[in-house]
């Protein structure tokens, strides 16, 4: 299967998990095109001062990759910077939040959300 970038869904959510601004969230596969056990595949989209709130994830885990940007990662209370290339995860039971906190440049990360 090949699925072109105009087929692609994008969502914009505006105060995701209580943040800041809007994300938008682009499923790169929805989940009735594959067979494997996940809730999201896709990128989601920060523009400067914008963030997804702190929330927990239970029976499943996120992996965040940083396409582009850089993000302020809050890893159950620890903050941490990531840059393009480095990746995080959240698993079951653990809290995250992400934010593009730069005053210019957009944060784009890879998000896979795998359930169990």
């Amino acid at each position: 299967m090949i699925k072109r970038a105009e087929d692609m869904k994008a969502t914009v959510k505006v105060n995701m998990r209580g943040g800041d601004g809007q994300a938008v969230v682009t499923d790169i596969l929805n989940q009735d095109e594959y067979q494997g056990k996940a809730r999201l595949i896709g990128t989601i989209l920060l523009e400067p001062g914008c963030s997804i709130g702190a929330h927990v994830h239970e029976n499943e885990e996120e992996v965040f990759y940083v396409l582009e940007g850089r993000a302020t990662y809050d890893d159950n209370g620890s903050v941490q910077i990531l840059n393009k290339g480095d990746s995080c995860i959240c698993l079951g039971g653990q809290k995250h939040s992400i934010a593009n906190r730069e005053a210019q440049g957009n944060l784009t990360v890879f998000a896979i959300i795998l359930t169990y």
